[in-house]
């Protein structure tokens, strides 16, 4: 359940961090450990940047991580997520985002990839927390429509609706966004983004 996985994910964040601080660490909770120690340190501790797809995880996690990552998801919920984390301990700290795209020369064929390669990754919680194996995910996936797919991915032909959905998700404060072609055929993405997109979101 829920609360026993944010409970665990706390009681690790604790654990690390006192590794990273040098510290030998013995723990018995949700997750066990016995006199562990780091006996190479890191010059700067890593950030510990906490995952959340709802407000309340977000207004959760920004009592404790470093910063906050999540997934694109409506313009308006990511700015109650932002909101909710900074005004509980967040405030400062870094925004990441991964966006989930589709992008080909004909519209057709960027949602057909879309289909093909997204379709199993569509489900929202709790659904998607009870799948256990490959075929349960196939088995939910075959009637999912390439319409639903739309709402997990920014499917477009159109380079400019790509660089203006990018701009409306840089204008709510990422520190990071990182793109996340679902097609396959990466150097082609590589290309048309480089030179069409990733320069109108230079800042």
């Amino acid at each position: 359940d829920r609360a026993t996985r944010n409970a665990r994910l706390r009681e690790c964040v604790d654990v690390m961090r006192a590794l990273f601080a040098g510290e030998t660490v013995s723990h018995d909770g949700l997750v066990r450990v016995d006199r562990a120690k780091l006996h190479t340190l890191p010059q700067e501790p890593p950030p510990l940047i906490g995952p959340a797809i709802s407000v309340d995880t977000a207004r959760w996690v920004g009592e404790w991580a470093d910063g906050l990552a999540t997934v694109n998801q409506p313009v308006a919920k990511l700015g109650e997520m932002i909101e909710a984390f900074r005004s509980n301990g967040g405030e400062g700290k870094r925004l990441v985002l991964q966006v989930h795209l589709s992008w080909a020369p004909s519209e057709e064929e960027a949602l057909r990839v879309a289909h093909e390669q997204w379709r199993t990754n569509v489900f929202p919680p709790p659904v998607c927390w009870d799948l256990e194996m490959v075929e349960d995910f196939d088995r939910r996936a075959r009637d999912v429509t390439p319409a639903q797919v739309r709402d997990s991915v920014l499917v477009s032909a159109d380079l400019a609706q790509h660089v203006a959905w990018l701009q409306e998700l840089t204008a709510l404060g990422f520190d990071e966004i990182n793109l996340h072609h679902v097609g396959q055929d990466l150097t082609a993405f590589i290309d048309a983004f480089g030179e069409h997109v990733l320069p109108h979101l230079a800042r």
